[in-house]
């Protein structure tokens, strides 16, 4: 059977696509290749039907993948993507999820003919509802990006930006993102719990509170904005509220600070 991805790395990120693909008809078990030296991983990548080894050695000689996905941390990605320069020649392309290294670094590694995309997924693709941003270099293929963006719709919503210098804003944003939602959960379940309510209501409250008002604004055709003014009736509850939130621009200074800093954060990574 022909190997038509390779899936380098299959811990929490690389699992989750993994299985995504699998589970949306993107590709047939059998066509994929997953390198895990985790032998427990590699027996979960077994378990849903896929060829793996434990190196990459153990793919077949005769292989030619049209995908080479590289799914490991920043800090190993030089001695990873290395074990792979074989398939550098231009007939297989590289997707790395691997946040804050340039698609340089792998040009450096794989030779000037390999064609990369950059990719920063979050982790609410580990359920289906991530957000994935994607840089080509200019080797990639129309029909390649197109079936790279439909693989990863399995995961969330993707797009694309033309410019590689926006991705250390993609990862402040999206990247980084679900933290700082999951804190402002965390605020409002500690505020709640301030106003009186039992710890498991105050938590429920805010987890559902957020859910609910993301789907709504996600599904709705009105700005952000417009659902806001719809909920705020004038002098009444919400409006003292968002008093505090708004005087001053609180929360966006707040905000607008705490991207830039990731933003720079993860400039210097990639240095």
């Amino acid at each position: 059977m022909t190997i038509r991805l390779v899936l380098a790395g299959c811990g929490n990120m690389g699992y989750a696509m993994l299985s995504g693909w699998l589970k949306a008809g993107k590709l047939p078990p059998a066509e994929v290749f997953v390198v895990e030296p985790n032998a427990e991983l590699r027996h979960l990548a077994e378990a849903l039907g896929c060829r793996a080894a434990a190196d990459a050695d153990g793919i077949p000689a005769d292989a030619v993948p049209d995908l080479v996905v590289i799914a490991v941390k920043p800090q190993v990605i030089r001695d990873v993507t290395a074990a792979y320069k074989r398939f550098g020649g231009g007939l297989t392309t590289f997707v790395s999820i691997a946040a804050g290294t340039p698609v340089a670094t792998f040009e450096e590694i794989l030779g000037k003919l390999a064609p990369i995309i950059r990719c920063m997924p979050n982790t609410p693709a580990a359920i289906g509802k991530g957000m994935m941003v994607v840089y080509s270099n200019p080797l990639v293929t129309d029909d390649v990006r197109r079936f790279v963006a439909e693989l990863l719709s399995a995961s969330g919503v993707v797009t694309t930006i033309d410019d590689e210098g926006l991705m250390d804003a993609v990862t402040a944003v999206s990247g980084s993102g679900p933290a700082y939602i999951f804190h402002f959960i965390e605020a409002l379940t500690t505020a709640a719990e301030t106003a009186g309510l039992p710890p498991a209501t105050a938590k429920l409250l805010a987890m559902q509170t957020v859910y609910g008002a993301a789907s709504l604004a996600a599904e709705s055709d009105e700005e952000p904005g417009v659902l806001r003014r719809q909920v705020t009736s004038p002098n009444g509850t919400t409006a003292a509220a968002l008093a505090v939130l708004m005087g001053e621009d609180r929360l966006t200074k707040l905000l607008t600070e705490a991207v830039e800093a990731a933003r720079l954060r993860s400039v210097e990574l990639g240095q």
